[in-house]
């Protein structure tokens, strides 16, 4: 059974818990690693999320993702799930430390996947007031769904497919 879906108000420790993980992530796979990335809700000062900081890293191919594996696991990944269906997402890997969790997302680099991903970061730390009604959306959600993480998820797609357009004109 997954935990459920609770979103948080924003903690200004999340940035710097990002940025001690990126450290330890390209001190495992830089050499791999053509980029490592905050995404997601906690990337963007001032706005709630679930309590878990999102990295994309990314990298050329599925083999190279491949390779990183095992040394992700040795730095604590150990929830390692891939990711079928997607050409350019290739796994997703939990971390958990106590309070603290992370997502590892790798990814080809360069792909329309991975750019959205940025685009709708980006956009959100630049337009505040999107980014309060995108957190407003998220706890709505999360009270509906709070035992549905896929549909959590799947519900918020439209607004994020918006946003993504509305930043790409």
């Amino acid at each position: 059974m997954s935990h459920p879906v609770v979103v948080v108000d924003y903690d200004p420790e999340w940035p710097t818990l990002y940025e001690k993980e990126r450290r330890r992530i390209v001190d495992a796979i830089g050499h791999r690693a053509l980029a490592v990335e905050h995404i997601g809700s906690t990337a963007v000062p001032g706005l709630g999320a679930k309590p878990i900081i999102d990295i994309m890293a990314c990298v050329p191919e599925r083999s190279d993702a491949d390779d990183c594996i095992p040394l992700l696991r040795q730095i604590g990944y150990t929830d390692i799930t891939p990711e079928e269906g997607n050409a350019d997402w290739f796994y997703c890997l939990g971390k958990s430390l106590h309070t603290v969790v992370y997502h590892l997302h790798l990814m080809r680099y360069g792909s329309e996947f991975s750019k959205k991903h940025l685009i709708f970061r980006d956009y959100l730390r630049t337009h505040p007031d999107v980014a309060r009604e995108y957190y407003e959306l998220k706890k709505r959600l999360a009270s509906k769904y709070r035992s549905d993480r896929t549909v959590y998820t799947e519900s918020k797609t439209s607004f994020i497919e918006a946003v993504v357009a509305k930043a790409r004109h």
